[in-house]
C-alpha cells in the first residue's frame, strides 16, 4: 500500500546516530573488510547500546501513540552496512521496541542520495560527508556528537532546542556580524525588523514541529520547542516577528547576548540541540545530546 510521506515528519537516522557503533566503526576503519563482516555476523544477536539520538527517536515515535487519527512521525534507519551485516541493527530495533519499519542499507555507498527518495525532513548522522551533502541540498541535517554522560531527559515532554542564525534562518545576518561586526549587525536587524529573515535548512523542520503542536493544541502538546541564540535586544525583535509571520509557535526563547548556552540547555534538558558552531554545540554536548549544523560548502562562513 502506498504511503504519502510528504505529509508527516520524516527523520532519516544513521545507524551510528541511533546506536553506539563506535567499536564496530573502529574495526571497519582499521581492519580488513572480512574481519568487519565476521564481527558483525558473530555479534548480530548482541543488542547494541543506545546512541546519541536514541532518546530523541524514541520520544518522537511516541507521538504516534499519543495522537489518535493519523501518523505524525516516520523514522527511516539508514546504514552503509550491507543487508546481511545490518541484521544486528534490525535485531536491536526490535529489542528496544522501536516502531521503525523502513530501512536503507547502502552497502558501503553514501546514504545522502536517498534522502529525497524517502522525503526526509531531518537527517542525523555521524558521517560528515553525508551530512554535508544533505545541507548542500537543502535538507535539515546535523553531525552528532557522542552522547553526554549522566543525561536524564524530561520524560513528560519532548523537548527540542535550536539555534537561530545559520540553522532556522539563513546565514545572511550571521555573515554581516562576522564580516562587519556587532554594530553593523544590530543596525541591519533593526532596519529590517519588519522583513522576515530568510529561511535556513531547519525552517521547514520547525514548521512541521509547529504543525504537530497545533494538532495536539499548543498548551497541551507534549512537544516543547525552544530557540537558544546569541542574539539579544534589539536583534531578537526580528526573530519573533519572523516566526509570527509564519504562524510558528515557540514554547521558550533564550536571547543570550553572547552568554554561554550550555547552562541554559542543562536547565531546559532538550532531547537534541542544534547549533552551527562547535563553540556552542561542543560544550552543550557534554550535557545534552547535540548536533552541529555545517554551513553549505560554498559559504563564506567556512573561511571564518
Amino acid at each position: 500500500m502506498a504511503v504519502d510521506l510528504s505529509k508527516i515528519l520524516v527523520v532519516g537516522i544513521s545507524s551510528r546516530a541511533l546506536f553506539d557503533l563506535e567499536e564496530e566503526n573502529a574495526i571497519f576503519e582499521n581492519e580488513p573488510l572480512e574481519s568487519y563482516i565476521k564481527y558483525k555476523i558473530d555479534h548480530e544477536n548482541v543488542f547494541l547500546k543506545k546512541g546519541t539520538a536514541f532518546p530523541l527517536i524514541e520520544a518522537l515515535l511516541k507521538l504516534n501513540t499519543l495522537y489518535e487519527g493519523e501518523k505524525l512521525v516516520e523514522v527511516i534507519v539508514m546504514s552503509r552496512n550491507s543487508p546481511d551485516t545490518g541484521l544486528r541493527i534490525l535485531n536491536s530495533i526490535k529489542h528496544y521496541g522501536l516502531d521503525i519499519t523502513r530501512s536503507a542499507f547502502a552497502g558501503g555507498e553514501l546514504l545522502s542520495p536517498y534522502l529525497d527518495a524517502f522525503k526526509v525532513n531531518l537527517f542525523l548522522s555521524k558521517d560528515e560527508d553525508d551530512v554535508q551533502y544533505a545541507i548542500d541540498n537543502g535538507v535539515a541535517a546535523a553531525l552528532l556528537y557522542d552522547p553526554p554522560k549522566d543525561y536524564e531527559p524530561d520524560t513528560e515532554h519532548i523537548r527540542l532546542a535550536l539555534d537561530a542564525d545559520a540553522v532556522i534562518f539563513s546565514e545572511e545576518s550571521e555573515q554581516i556580524y562576522k564580516e562587519q561586526g556587532l554594530e553593523a549587525f544590530l543596525r541591519h536587524e533593526t532596519e529590517n525588523e519588519d522583513e522576515p529573515i530568510p529561511p535556513g535548512n531547519f525552517m521547514t523542520f520547525l514548521e512541521i514541529l509547529s504543525t504537530i503542536q497545533k494538532k495536539f493544541g499548543v498548551e497541551k502538546s507534549p512537544l516543547k520547542v525552544a530557540i537558544v541564540t546569541a542574539r539579544s535586544y534589539p536583534a531578537n525583535i526580528r526573530v519573533i516577528k519572523t516566526l509570527r509571520s509564519k504562524g510558528i509557535y515557540l514554547n521558550e526563547a533564550f536571547f543570550l547576548g553572547g552568554l554561554s548556552k550550555d547552562e541554559v540547555l542543562k536547565a531546559f534538558r532538550p532531547l537534541i540541540f542544534f547549533d552551527d558552531q562547535d563553540l556552542h554545540a561542543g560544550p552543550a554536548s557534554q550535557h545534552v545530546p547535540s548536533g552541529r549544523v555545517p554551513y553549505k560548502s560554498g559559504s563564506k562562513l567556512n573561511q571564518k
